[in-house]
């Protein structure tokens, strides 16, 4: 990709953006940043025209015309300036699809509405346990722009809808989608389109490539007759030999995980394996696939499960008061995620949820608030719709604001009981993400 010269437009200067407008001035590209916040710091933004506040279309003709868009992944499809650079055929890529234009070690990407940061860390810990040098980001941390030109034998890295939403040419070497459930249909119609856009993963591998999919899960496992990468399945249950896309594959056998990969079978221990739940599993299954996809040793695999404790706001242990524990799963934002949580704690739960609605089914959570919570907390911006959603399947109270679902849940719980923030929501009506909603629930646990 040539950009020397090229004017550019960065749509969206948040993280991404501004990795973007990095990469591309270092490449000679002349810059006209927007971004709808009018308060946005312009800090650290490279050289360049600035416009901040309501989008206006003239900014893609004046004071020249601009020849390529750079969209921002929370940058909407609709917004004026999208639109009104489709309407002039202006090209318009995401940062991921920038980004990798400028990568040459082997991608790994990873996708699925939950375990994604999970699974790129812990892949990230085993390629760096084999002596790899390996850049882990993308929509987790730091931006794959920010690898551009860099000497990598491995690229990993998280990828979400929205990202692949604008790719052209973008092809991991090793493609893993881990699960589809209901979330963000805030911003897609349907779970269709939704798994549409996260399939798009696949479009541009050959048969050179690998693609780890999930066999557990219906959604997934049909791109198994689509792909044209070799696939590497994941699941619990050994799969049938006959089975058609199945020569590679992965699954759990007594306390250990059985494999094959085309060449070489074996078992990888998770006797000292830590994070507890099946969809933890599951995610070992999927980062142990692509390790082996890579050609990384069994051993080191088994070495660097062993060592793994998990990512912050992972049902991460807060603190035992008085014998009640208290869990930190403020990175559940949407329902399924939430399920798993339960479905990996011991009852009885205190949960606290509730934020900004995403327009998906709370249906899926009340037998589990029947079988394990003994009262939920619903706080923020969806909490009545979720209330009637959930009447009925345990005691239920409201708060305007996490500290005061923190005090209501301390004032209930019981020697043997766990309070547990996960949220069924985004965190955007009282928290910049979900991290800081979590750093600010363990504080508050820590002040009791």
């Amino acid at each position: 990709m040539e950009l020397q010269g090229q004017r550019v437009m960065v749509i969206g200067l948040g993280i991404s953006g501004r990795a973007a407008a990095r990469l591309l001035a270092a490449r000679g590209a002349q810059l006209v940043m927007t971004d709808r916040n009018a308060d946005l710091a312009r800090e650290d933004l490279p050289a360049g025209t600035v416009h901040l506040g309501a989008e206006d279309p003239a900014w893609l003709d004046a004071p020249a015309h601009v020849d390529l868009v750079v969209a921002s992944p929370g940058v909407p499809q609709t917004s004026t300036l999208m639109s009104a650079a489709r309407a002039r055929r202006i090209p318009i890529v995401g940062e991921l699809e920038l980004g990798s234009r400028f990568v040459s070690a082997p991608m790994v990407a990873i996708t699925g509405t939950n375990g994604k940061s999970t699974v790129t860390v812990l892949l990230g810990e085993i390629c760096k346990a084999a002596g790899m040098q390996t850049f882990v980001g993308g929509n987790l941390g730091t931006p794959l722009a920010d690898a551009a030109g860099a000497a990598y034998d491995v690229a990993v890295i998280e990828v979400s809808s929205y990202q692949l939403e604008l790719i052209e040419t973008f092809k991991p070497h090793v493609a893993i989608h881990l699960n589809l459930t209901d979330d963000h249909l805030d911003r897609y119609r349907d779970l269709g389109e939704y798994g549409r856009a996260k399939a798009r993963l696949f479009e541009n591998q050959d048969a050179s490539d690998w693609a780890i999919l999930n066999r557990d899960d219906p959604h997934v496992w049909k791109l198994a007759r689509e792909v044209r990468a070799h696939v590497f399945s994941f699941g619990f249950e050994r799969p049938a030999p006959a089975a058609p896309n199945l020569s590679s594959a992965i699954w759990c056998d007594s306390d250990a995980l059985a494999f094959v990969d085309g060449t070489r079978s074996g078992r990888i221990a998770l006797s000292r394996f830590a994070l507890p739940g099946r969809h933890n599993l599951l995610n070992a299954m999927a980062a142990v696939a692509a390790a082996l996809a890579l050609g990384v040793a069994p051993q080191t695999i088994e070495r660097a499960l062993t060592r793994f404790t998990g990512l912050p706001h992972r049902t991460e242990f807060v603190r035992d008061l008085n014998g009640v524990s208290y869990i930190d799963d403020s990175k559940g934002t949407n329902v399924a995620a939430v399920v798993e949580a339960l479905g990996a704690t011991a009852a009885p739960v205190i949960l606290i949820a509730g934020g900004v609605d995403k327009g998906g089914d709370y249906a899926p959570l009340r037998a589990p608030l029947t079988e394990k919570v003994k009262l939920l907390i619903l706080i923020g911006a969806a909490r009545d719709k979720m209330r009637t959603a959930l009447e009925g399947a345990t005691a239920i109270e409201t708060a305007p604001a996490l500290a005061e679902a923190v005090r209501i849940a301390a004032a209930h719980a019981r020697r043997g009981d766990i309070v547990m923030l996960s949220p069924a929501c985004s965190s955007f009506d009282q928290f910049k993400d979900y991290a800081e909603r979590g750093r600010v629930f363990q504080e508050l646990v820590r002040a009791l």
